[in-house]
């Protein structure tokens, strides 16, 4: 995708309320294209946040990962494109039926109203997840890189644009899929930064090499002494300097 250093960040709305998410947008929706929204800020605050979020200048991404029967998610799907996000999600480990509804019905909903369709990614595993928790926990006894190569296959297949993989699967995962498949990253965390609670990380230089499309920061940007100067140094780092 032929991006921006800015377009291609995206920032984490990781907070509890509506007034933190908007002090956050208006410091730093000059540098960061992409603002992520998830369970913790929706479910306190509402689709009012996605309407400020458009209206400041920013894009959304709406992080809910749906994940339930195949109807339910695609009603689901149709209810984030007629609310004015840039990118949802969805798990793949719904299966193959569940990311198609999602698709189809994105993507007739997108025609039927007139705008532009959103970008549908696929969860593949989760960041917190590593080769021990894959076998011993979920049950999986596959590689970890090949699982998660599996399910993007399976998203392409579904019609989904991209996946969400960690940056350690992104080469194997444009092997598989092409490049013309959308790979959002989380877990970065910039060069001498702590590694909080993820597993698979990496830094924003790092991974833009390795060729993901958007990278999803949050802890180094929203906890720093001064945002603005945090999301600054990530772009340099992205750009390569």
């Amino acid at each position: 995708m032929d991006l921006t250093a800015r377009e291609r960040l995206v920032l984490a709305l990781d907070v509890d309320d509506f007034k933190k998410a908007e002090e956050l947008v208006g410091k730093l929706s000059d540098y960061v294209g992409v603002f992520k929204i998830g369970n913790q800020l929706f479910t306190a605050e509402g689709p009012k946040v996605v309407d400020m979020v458009n209206k400041k200048g920013g894009k959304v991404f709406l992080d809910l990962k749906f994940h339930d029967i195949p109807n339910t998610v695609a009603c689901a799907a149709e209810a984030a494109a007629k609310l004015g996000v840039s990118i949802f999600n969805v798990h793949t480990s719904g299966g193959y039926e569940m990311m198609k509804a999602a698709a189809e019905a994105t993507a007739k909903i997108s025609q039927e109203i007139g705008i532009r369709k959103p970008i549908i990614l696929g969860v593949t595993l989760l960041t917190s997840i590593n080769q021990e928790i894959l076998e011993k926990e979920i049950g999986i006894k596959k590689r970890l890189e090949e699982q998660v190569v599996h399910l993007a296959k399976l998203a392409k297949a579904a019609g989904l644009d991209g996946v969400v993989a960690s940056s350690w699967e992104i080469k194997e995962i444009r092997k598989a899929c092409g490049e013309d498949f959308v790979i959002l990253t989380p877990g970065i965390r910039p060069a001498g930064k702590s590694s909080d609670d993820q597993k698979r990380i990496m830094t924003p230089q790092e991974a833009i090499k390795l060729g993901a499309d958007f990278l999803v920061v949050g802890r180094p940007i929203r906890n720093a002494a001064n945002p603005v100067e945090a999301a600054k140094q990530i772009i340099r780092e992205m750009e390569g300097n």
